[in-house]
């Protein structure tokens, strides 16, 4: 499957079907876009989420009515039968389908949230243990530095192109910054000044 990010917008209509903790979640994933629940029951908290909560019994044969004009559709049923009804309804209108029980086109990843940068994990729906696992452990690698070093190539790249004019250039050079022990060093006590000093060194070996 192809890994891609995609801009939460209210232009885009989620439908999701079900209502439980599974659909909650889901609801949480697509969080910004525009969100619509049908289900007979929901949880606490989906109500806050979701832009409108439908209640009423998910029947297969009245999926389709709910798909006009939707960007993607969730089966977060605790039913595998009718998750793969839904699934299947959605792929035949031409709508992104993801179930929790697997097979369709859309998968969620675990992800990894910092500051400035995401990192998603996803086992393609072979193991769905495994990429929350591997995300936690992501998570506990990824210390305080890696913020700091995206702050300070956001910083160097602000003006690059006046200092250096070949893109191959900026592009070594800012890979000679992300590669220096000394400025990962300095990040990691703290000194974000020391650390900006010492790519700059970097950066007068490109005049």
């Amino acid at each position: 499957m192809v890994p891609v990010f995609l801009k939460p917008s209210k232009d885009r209509r989620i439908v999701v079907f079900g209502g439980g903790e599974v659909a909650y979640r889901k609801c949480r994933q697509f969080r910004g876009f525009d969100i619509t629940v049908i289900a007979e029951d929901a949880v606490d908290g989906i109500s806050e989420v979701a832009d409108r909560l439908i209640i009423a019994e998910v029947v297969p044969e009245e999926v389709a009515g709910y798909l006009d004009g939707a960007f993607a559709a969730v089966a977060a049923t605790n039913s595998q039968e009718l998750n793969a009804a839904i699934k299947d309804e959605a792929l035949r209108c031409g709508v992104l389908a993801n179930s929790a029980h697997g097979g369709g086109d859309l998968l969620l990843p675990s992800s990894v949230r910092k500051r400035n940068f995401t990192v998603a994990v996803s086992s393609e729906g072979s193991a769905p243990a495994f990429p929350p696992y591997v995300a936690s452990k992501i998570d506990s690698f990824l210390g305080p530095e890696y913020e700091d070093m995206l702050d300070l190539l956001t910083e160097l790249r602000k003006g690059l192109k006046e200092r250096i004019s070949r893109q191959p250039d900026r592009a070594r050079f800012l890979a000679e910054v992300l590669a220096d022990e000394a400025v990962w060093n300095l990040l990691r006590n703290g000194d974000r000044a020391g650390a900006e000093k010492e790519a700059r060194k970097i950066l007068e070996k490109y005049h």
